[in-house]
C-alpha cells in the first residue's frame, strides 16, 4: 500500500474513531464489490471478469474498433471535422485531457510496481491485452455519454451515465432506470468527495513532503498540513469553480506536461540500461506464459496484469464519460473515437513505461520486494519507492522529479474528480446555483481533511463503492450496443465520403 501521513494526538483519536465504525462496513462492502467466484479461490474478484468479458464483447461486437479507428480518433483529435459552432463546452483534445487526468495518476506509479513485483514481468504482456481490449468499452460509454447528454439553456452540459442510463434501463422499467442510476450517481459522488479526492490531496502532501526532508520537512506536523490542506484546497477551488471549461483548459496543458516529465524519466532509465531492454522483453512475454510465475502461474499472473489494468484505465466504470459528454461534437460517436485512445495512453503507453523502468533497472529493493511476494509476504517497499529506485539508479535526483509527476497526477485527478461528483451532486439534487455551492464547499473541506487525516477505511470504502458503477454501466451498455454500432457505422461511411471534411471546413 502507498504510504500515508499519520495524524497523533487529538486528530490521531478522531481518526481512530472515525475508522472504527467503517471498518465491518469496508470489510462488508469489500466481500460484496470483490467477491471471489466460488470453487476459484485464487480466482479474480468477479467485478474485474465482469469488466473484461464487457471489453471482449464490445470489441467483438464493433468488429475491432480499436484497430481500425486509430487513424480516425487522430484525426478528431486534431480537429479535422469540427467546426466552430459545434454544441458544447470543450474541444475534442480538452475533453481527452481531462479523461486522461482522472485515469492518469498514482495507479499508473505505484499500481504498476505492485502488478510487476507479485505477477512478474510477465503481468505486463497481459496488462497491455486488458488495456487494448478495454478501449472497446471506452469508445461505447463515450458515445453513448454524447449521445443522450442535455445542452443546458447557459451552455453547459450535463451527460454521461446519468442519461444514457436512464434510456438503457428505461427498456426494461422506468422505476428501474431510476433506481440504478440513482446508485450510481451515489457511489460516484461518495468516491469523488471522500475517496479520490481525500486519497489523491494525501498523497500530494505526502509526495511533496518527502522531497523537503521527510520528517525534518518545514511541512511536517499537523499544523502544517492543515495549512498545505487549505492551500491545495484553494488551488483545487480556483480551478473547479469555472466547471469543465475551466478545468480543461488546466488538463490540456497539465496532462501532456506531466506525462512528458514521467516518460522522458523513464525513457532515461531504459537508455542507461539500454542492454537489459531485450532480456526484459523477452522475460515479459516469457512471464506472461510461465505457469511458475510469482503469482501462482500463468492464471496468477494474467489476473494481476488484468486487474492492474481495469483498476488503471477505469474503462467500463461510465465515469470519462462524463468529461466526454462536455465535448463540442454534432456527431456523439466521433468522441467515441476520441475516447479509445484514453486506455492506449493510460494502460499501453504510461503503465507499460513503468513497468519496463523497474524490469530493466532490476534494483536490489526490486529483487528483496519480488522474494518476499514468492515467500507469500507484503512487499516492504511500496510502489512508489520501487520506482522512485529504479529512477534513483541512473540519476540521484531524479525521485525529485518523480515525487513533483506525483503530485501533478494527484492533482489533476483531484480536479476531474471534482466534476464528476458535481454532474452526480447535480442529478441526485438539482442544479441550482447554491446547492453547486454546496457541493464546491464540501468538495475542498474533504480536500483539506485529506492532508489532516488519513481515514483508511473510509478511502477503502469508496473505493470499493466505486466499482459498483462497473455492474451498472456494462449492463446498460448491453442494451443499448445496437444504437452505438448505427452511429459508427454511419460515421465511418461519411468520413469515407468525404462528407465529414466538409462539416470541419465550416
Amino acid at each position: 500500500m502507498q504510504e500515508t501521513v499519520e495524524s497523533t494526538g487529538f486528530l490521531a483519536d478522531i481518526e481512530k474513531a472515525i475508522n472504527d465504525v467503517f471498518k465491518p462496513i469496508q470489510e462488508f462492502a469489500a466481500q460484496v464489490v470483490f467477491f471471489q467466484i466460488p470453487g476459484w479461490s485464487d480466482g479474480p474478484p468477479f467485478v474485474v471478469l465482469w469488466l473484461l468479458v464487457g471489453a471482449v464483447i464490445c470489441t467483438v461486437y464493433f468488429g475491432f474498433v480499436q484497430a481500425r479507428g486509430i487513424a480516425t480518433s487522430f484525426d478528431v483529435v486534431r480537429g479535422k471535422f469540427s467546426s466552430p459552432d459545434d454544441p458544447g463546452e470543450v474541444t475534442h483534445f480538452q475533453a481527452l485531457a481531462s479523461a486522461l487526468s482522472g485515469t492518469v495518476g498514482l495507479g499508473n506509479i505505484a499500481g504498476v510496481a505492485i502488478a510487476v513485483t507479485i505477477g512478474g514481468p510477465g503481468a505486463t504482456f497481459w496488462m497491455i491485452l486488458a488495456g487494448l481490449l478495454g478501449m472497446a468499452t471506452k469508445f461505447a460509454e463515450c458515445t453513448l455519454g454524447v449521445k443522450y447528454r442535455e445542452i443546458n439553456e447557459d451552455g453547459t452540459v450535463s451527460g454521461g451515465p446519468f442519461k444514457y442510463l436512464l434510456v438503457a434501463y428505461g427498456k426494461i422499467n422506468g422505476h428501474v432506470a431510476k433506481i440504478m442510476t440513482g446508485i450510481y450517481a451515489v457511489a460516484i459522488l461518495f468516491f469523488g468527495v471522500a475517496g479520490g479526492n481525500m486519497f489523491q490531496a494525501n498523497q500530494t502532501y505526502v509526495q511533496i513532503t518527502e522531497v523537503t526532508g521527510k520528517e525534518d520537512s518545514f511541512l511536517a506536523g499537523d499544523g502544517a498540513s492543515l495549512i498545505f490542506g487549505l492551500v491545495l484546497a484553494g488551488l483545487v477551488a480556483l480551478v473547479i469553480i469555472g466547471g469543465i471549461r475551466s478545468i480543461a483548459r488546466v488538463t490540456d496543458k497539465l496532462v501532456p506536461a506531466m506525462g512528458t516529465l514521467y516518460v522522458v524519466c523513464c525513457l532515461t532509465v531504459l537508455l542507461v540500461n539500454a542492454s537489459h531492454i531485450p532480456s526484459a522483453i523477452t522475460g515479459i512475454f516469457e512471464g506472461a506464459f510461465n505457469p511458475q510465475g510469482v503469482a501462482g502461474g500463468v492464471i496468477g499472473v494474467m489476473i494481476v496484469g488484468m486487474q492492474r489494468a481495469a483498476f488503471s484505465n477505469e474503462a467500463g466504470l461510465g465515469s470519462a464519460a462524463i468529461a466526454h459528454s462536455a465535448v463540442k461534437t454534432r456527431r456523439p460517436v466521433s468522441e467515441g473515437f476520441v475516447a479509445l485512445l484514453e486506455p492506449f495512453v493510460d494502460t499501453v503507453i504510461v503503465c507499460t513505461m513503468t513497468a519496463l523502468t523497474i524490469v530493466v533497472a532490476d534494483t536490489s529493493l526490486f529483487e528483496t520486494s519480488r522474494a518476499q511476494a514468492a515467500a507469500g509476504e507484503e512487499p516492504d517497499a511500496s510502489g512508489v519507492l520501487l520506482t522512485s529506485d529504479a529512477f534513483e539508479s541512473v540519476v540521484s535526483w531524479f525521485p525529485i522529479l518523480l515525487a513533483v509527476a506525483v503530485a501533478l497526477f494527484a492533482f489533476s485527478t483531484l480536479i476531474t474528480w471534482s466534476y464528476y461528483g458535481q454532474k452526480a451532486w447535480e442529478y441526485l439534487f438539482g442544479r441550482a446555483r447554491a446547492s453547486i455551492v454546496i457541493y464546491k464547499t464540501v468538495f475542498c473541506v474533504f480536500t483539506v481533511m485529506g492532508c489532516v487525516l488519513t481515514l483508511g477505511e473510509v478511502v477503502a470504502f469508496a473505493d470499493s463503492f466505486l466499482f459498483v458503477c462497473a455492474f451498472v454501466n456494462i449492463l446498460g451498455l448491453y442494451l443499448l450496443l445496437p444504437v452505438i454500432k448505427s452511429e459508427m457505422k454511419e460515421y465511418l461511411a461519411d468520413r469515407k465520403s468525404g462528407e465529414l471534411l466538409k462539416l470541419g471546413s465550416n
